[in-house]
Protein backbone atom coordinates (compact mmCIF):
# COMPACT_ATOMS: atom_id res chain seq x y z
CA UNK A 1 0.00 0.00 0.00
CA UNK A 2 2.84 2.39 0.79
CA UNK A 3 4.38 1.81 -2.65
CA UNK A 4 1.08 2.33 -4.47
CA UNK A 5 0.31 5.42 -2.40
CA UNK A 6 3.73 6.90 -3.13
CA UNK A 7 3.28 6.28 -6.85
CA UNK A 8 -0.05 8.13 -6.74
CA UNK A 9 1.34 10.95 -4.58
CA UNK A 10 -0.78 9.91 -1.60
CA UNK A 11 0.67 9.97 1.90
CA UNK A 12 -0.45 6.96 3.92
CA UNK A 13 -0.42 6.87 7.69
CA UNK A 14 -1.29 3.75 9.60
CA UNK A 15 -3.26 3.43 12.82
CA UNK A 16 -2.94 0.07 14.51
CA UNK A 17 -5.50 -1.17 16.99
CA UNK A 18 -5.89 -4.40 18.88
CA UNK A 19 -9.10 -3.64 20.75
CA UNK A 20 -12.11 -1.34 20.35
CA UNK A 21 -10.72 1.34 22.67
CA UNK A 22 -7.66 1.70 20.46
CA UNK A 23 -9.90 2.19 17.42
CA UNK A 24 -11.64 5.12 19.12
CA UNK A 25 -8.27 6.72 19.85
CA UNK A 26 -7.19 6.08 16.26
CA UNK A 27 -10.32 7.74 14.89
CA UNK A 28 -9.55 10.79 17.04
CA UNK A 29 -5.99 10.82 15.65
CA UNK A 30 -7.38 10.74 12.08
CA UNK A 31 -9.56 13.77 12.90
CA UNK A 32 -6.55 15.69 14.22
CA UNK A 33 -4.08 14.98 11.35
CA UNK A 34 -6.32 15.87 9.32
CA UNK A 35 -6.78 12.89 7.06
CA UNK A 36 -8.65 12.95 3.75
CA UNK A 37 -9.98 9.41 4.16
CA UNK A 38 -9.80 6.43 6.48
CA UNK A 39 -9.43 2.85 5.29
CA UNK A 40 -10.20 0.13 7.80
CA UNK A 41 -8.32 -3.06 7.00
CA UNK A 42 -10.14 -6.25 7.85
CA UNK A 43 -9.16 -8.39 10.77
CA UNK A 44 -10.85 -10.73 13.19
CA UNK A 45 -11.98 -7.80 15.37
CA UNK A 46 -14.00 -6.09 12.66
CA UNK A 47 -17.35 -7.93 12.83
CA UNK A 48 -17.58 -7.24 16.57
CA UNK A 49 -16.95 -3.52 16.10
CA UNK A 50 -20.29 -2.59 14.49
CA UNK A 51 -21.57 -0.71 17.55
CA UNK A 52 -18.29 1.18 17.86
CA UNK A 53 -18.33 2.06 14.15
CA UNK A 54 -21.93 3.27 14.42
CA UNK A 55 -20.78 5.66 17.14
CA UNK A 56 -17.43 6.76 15.64
CA UNK A 57 -17.93 6.92 11.86
CA UNK A 58 -20.54 9.71 11.82
CA UNK A 59 -18.10 11.83 13.83
CA UNK A 60 -15.40 11.52 11.17
CA UNK A 61 -15.43 14.34 8.62
CA UNK A 62 -13.95 12.06 5.96
CA UNK A 63 -14.95 9.08 3.83
CA UNK A 64 -14.28 5.69 5.40
CA UNK A 65 -13.63 2.58 3.34
CA UNK A 66 -13.10 -1.07 4.18
CA UNK A 67 -13.40 -4.62 3.00
CA UNK A 68 -16.26 -5.75 5.19
CA UNK A 69 -19.83 -4.86 4.13
CA UNK A 70 -20.79 -4.12 7.75
CA UNK A 71 -18.55 -1.06 7.69
CA UNK A 72 -20.67 0.65 5.01
CA UNK A 73 -23.89 -0.51 6.64
CA UNK A 74 -23.05 1.34 9.86
CA UNK A 75 -21.89 4.61 8.33
CA UNK A 76 -18.77 4.06 6.25
CA UNK A 77 -18.88 5.39 2.69
CA UNK A 78 -18.04 2.14 0.88
CA UNK A 79 -16.97 -1.41 1.43
CA UNK A 80 -15.61 -3.89 -1.08
CA UNK A 81 -14.68 -7.40 -0.10
CA UNK A 82 -15.57 -11.07 -0.16
CA UNK A 83 -19.18 -12.04 0.51
CA UNK A 84 -18.99 -13.68 3.94
CA UNK A 85 -22.11 -15.91 3.60
CA UNK A 86 -20.75 -17.26 0.30
CA UNK A 87 -17.42 -18.06 1.99
CA UNK A 88 -19.20 -19.95 4.77
CA UNK A 89 -21.23 -21.86 2.20
CA UNK A 90 -18.01 -22.91 0.46
CA UNK A 91 -16.52 -23.90 3.82
CA UNK A 92 -19.56 -26.12 4.43
CA UNK A 93 -18.77 -28.07 1.26
CA UNK A 94 -15.28 -28.71 2.64
CA UNK A 95 -16.73 -29.98 5.92
CA UNK A 96 -19.07 -32.26 3.99
CA UNK A 97 -16.19 -33.68 1.93
CA UNK A 98 -14.06 -34.28 5.02
CA UNK A 99 -16.94 -35.94 6.88
CA UNK A 100 -17.39 -38.19 3.86
CA UNK A 101 -13.77 -39.35 3.96
CA UNK A 102 -11.78 -36.80 1.96
CA UNK A 103 -8.33 -35.96 3.31
CA UNK A 104 -8.01 -32.25 4.07
CA UNK A 105 -4.54 -32.20 2.51
CA UNK A 106 -6.03 -33.40 -0.79
CA UNK A 107 -8.58 -30.57 -0.99
CA UNK A 108 -7.64 -27.51 -3.04
CA UNK A 109 -7.27 -24.11 -1.45
CA UNK A 110 -9.89 -21.73 -2.83
CA UNK A 111 -10.03 -17.98 -3.19
CA UNK A 112 -13.28 -16.06 -2.69
CA UNK A 113 -15.29 -15.77 -5.90
CA UNK A 114 -18.27 -13.68 -4.75
CA UNK A 115 -17.62 -10.08 -3.71
CA UNK A 116 -19.79 -7.29 -2.34
CA UNK A 117 -19.56 -3.60 -3.13
CA UNK A 118 -21.71 -1.71 -0.62
CA UNK A 119 -22.20 2.04 -1.11
CA UNK A 120 -23.75 4.22 1.57
CA UNK A 121 -25.43 7.16 -0.20
CA UNK A 122 -26.61 8.58 3.13
CA UNK A 123 -22.97 8.96 4.18
CA UNK A 124 -22.05 10.36 0.76
CA UNK A 125 -24.72 13.08 1.12
CA UNK A 126 -23.50 13.92 4.63
CA UNK A 127 -19.94 14.32 3.30
CA UNK A 128 -21.09 16.31 0.26
CA UNK A 129 -19.89 13.61 -2.16
CA UNK A 130 -21.47 12.34 -5.35
CA UNK A 131 -21.01 8.69 -6.22
CA UNK A 132 -20.69 8.16 -9.98
CA UNK A 133 -23.49 6.15 -11.61
CA UNK A 134 -20.90 3.67 -12.91
CA UNK A 135 -20.01 2.79 -9.31
CA UNK A 136 -23.64 2.53 -8.24
CA UNK A 137 -24.38 0.17 -11.14
CA UNK A 138 -21.71 -2.21 -9.90
CA UNK A 139 -22.83 -2.09 -6.27
CA UNK A 140 -24.39 -5.20 -4.79
CA UNK A 141 -26.04 -3.03 -2.14
CA UNK A 142 -26.83 0.69 -2.03
CA UNK A 143 -27.87 2.26 1.25
CA UNK A 144 -30.16 5.26 0.76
Amino acid sequence: MQTAGGTLGIELRFLHYRNPNEFSAGAETARIWPADALMVLDDSLLPGLSTLFERELPRLPMPTFGGHAALARVGGLMAYGPNIPAMFARAATYVDKILNGAKPADLPIEQPTVFDLVVNLKTARTLGLTIPPSVLQQATEVIH
